[in-house]
């Protein structure tokens, strides 16, 4: 090295030097030249012009960016997040999530909800029905809060959720089956009851004819709702269904309205009755009261729909997606208390003990009592709302098992879902969901069990998640409520399994598969 080498680099050791020991405060700049880097701190004092230019553009920065939903809490957004159903669009809002929630929250269930009465009565029908709707409400409000992590993280997705709430391993173990019954078997149970709402409607139009027309099996009258229903499915993701959602509301307000309006102003049946049904001994009543507390308990489900339709709204530090979240669901539980209380309590004013446990319930039971003296327009119309709000509601209980499929797939391929798998992915979901239907018939009978195997999932999980992702301050009230609700939410699902067991050996329970005209 000459010695005007060692000068250069001298000199430059010392200015390197000179500025990492100046008091200023100052910003990192790299200067380079043609072989060698040094970086320096520009001397800007702390109050500088300059100094206060750069944070106030770096602040602004942030801000735009965490304005529009790019950055919560530095948090890095996953791309295959915008590859996925469910995830894909994030321009949702208030509105529809109120659509969502009353499409998914009000469903054939509530038809069922007098024949809950009838083990009940009205005193502990009224206090068992008021009490899971508040209850299913709080941990509504629960997962709702728990979507957003403090870091940023957003729990788009029930399974997401629980593993980071329980691990991996046993979030997997507690919340995949309930997952999945919940979205996979609730489109099955959609199509027996679409199916044969479609049915009693055309026997209802062509009423004097319809022996003479060759009337469809319960098979075709399956394959006809589920064309119908993937048909609707090829809409790309959860946000685009939301005017689907809309008129499923509509209409899950409208036929629930009418059943009841009709069945109270119609003349009750001579014998009807409100006293407590004849049974064998005291278990059977026991069984009975727990059978009709977890037909309470189903018809308040859609939980593991929360977190996706959450999953589908814009969120930022100063907008956060759970306020828009719990405005569009107070509003939505609103009109879904407006429903199922009329049901509940019209049905069994105007039926009583005459209610019989069938698929189609309260529907049934109107068109036996009232079919004769209720115009033909007001029946084909309820049979067709009903209709219409299964097709609606398929579609948002399938789309968690559509964004599953589809996320083997991205994270193998590390691309999106081209348009046709997509479209075969959602045609194949509909042709097993209805090859289930066809095989096990009998589905519905087992509501019960699978019923109290998935109500962990609503009333249980979300207290025990609460617990060990926000850490209360123990023995405090948030601690000793969510501790309680859960741990009597894990209870209640053991004795609805225990008492659905004892129902099905001691009455039995017919078994035919293959056979669904015998359901």
């Amino acid at each position: 090295m000459t010695s005007s080498d060692e000068q250069v680099t001298s000199a430059r050791q010392q200015l390197q030097w000179f500025f990492s020991q100046s008091p200023l405060l100052g910003q990192s700049v790299g200067l380079r030249s043609d072989d060698t880097s040094i970086t320096i701190h520009v001397m800007t004092p702390i109050s500088s012009p300059m100094k206060t230019g750069v944070a106030t553009t770096m602040h602004n920065n942030k801000s735009y960016f965490e304005e529009v939903g790019h950055v919560t809490n530095n948090n890095v957004v996953d791309p295959q997040e915008e590859w996925l159903p469910i995830t894909e669009s994030r321009n949702g809002n208030a509105f529809y999530a109120a659509f969502h929630t009353i499409s998914s929250g009000i469903g054939f269930q509530a038809l069922m909800l007098p024949l809950a009465f009838i083990s009940l009565g009205w005193i502990w029908g009224i206090t068992c029905l008021s009490l899971g709707f508040i209850w299913q409400l709080y941990t509504t409000w629960l997962l709702i809060q728990l979507h957003e992590s403090e870091n940023g993280t957003r729990y788009s997705r029930y399974l997401r959720l629980s593993i980071a709430a329980f691990g991996e391993k046993l979030g997997k173990l507690l919340s995949l089956f309930p997952i999945m019954y919940l979205s996979g078997g609730t489109c099955v149970a959609l199509i027996m009851f679409g199916s044969g709402t479609i049915k009693i409607f055309y026997q209802t139009v062509c009423m004097p004819n319809c022996n003479k027309a060759n009337p469809l099996t319960t098979v075709e009258w399956y394959m006809v709702f589920t064309s119908c229903a993937v048909i609707l499915a090829q809409l790309p993701n959860l946000n685009s269904i939301s005017k689907v959602s809309f008129i499923g509301s509509l209409t899950s307000v409208g036929y629930c309205t009418l059943i009841w309006v009709i069945s109270v102003c119609k003349d009750r049946p001579t014998s009807v009755s409100y006293g407590p049904t004849h049974v064998k001994s005291d278990v059977d009543r026991v069984c009975g009261v727990i059978n009709a507390i977890g037909m309470i308990a189903f018809a308040f489900r859609g939980h593991n729909l929360v977190l996706e339709i959450q999953g589908t709204m814009p969120s930022s530090v100063k907008q956060p997606s759970r306020i828009a979240m719990w405005r569009g669901v107070k509003f939505a539980y609103l009109i879904i208390g407006l429903c199922l209380f009329p049901v509940a309590f019209g049905g069994y004013w105007a039926y009583g003990n005459l209610i019989i446990p069938t698929n189609e319930g309260l529907i049934k039971v109107m068109y036996e009592y009232h079919g004769h003296d209720t115009s033909k327009f007001l029946l084909c119309l309820t049979s067709l709302l009903i209709v219409i709000h299964c097709l609606s509601s398929f579609q948002i209980y399938a789309m968690p098992v559509f964004d599953n499929l589809e996320f083997r797939f991205t994270s193998s391929k590390k691309k999106p879902c081209p348009r046709w798998l997509r479209s075969g992915i959602r045609a194949f979901f509909g042709c097993l969901t209805v090859f289930i239907a066809f095989t096990i018939p009998f589905l519905p009978s087992l509501a019960g069990l699978l019923g109290g195997l998935a109500l962990p999932l609503t009333l249980a999980y979300p207290c025990f998640m609460w617990i060990k992702i926000k850490k209360p301050r123990e023995f405090g009230f948030m601690w000793y409520l969510n501790w309680g609700l859960g741990c009597f939410g894990i209870l209640l699902s053991i004795l609805i399994v225990a008492g659905a067991i004892w129902s099905i050996v001691i009455k039995g329970m017919p078994v035919h598969f293959f056979k669904p005209d015998k359901r």
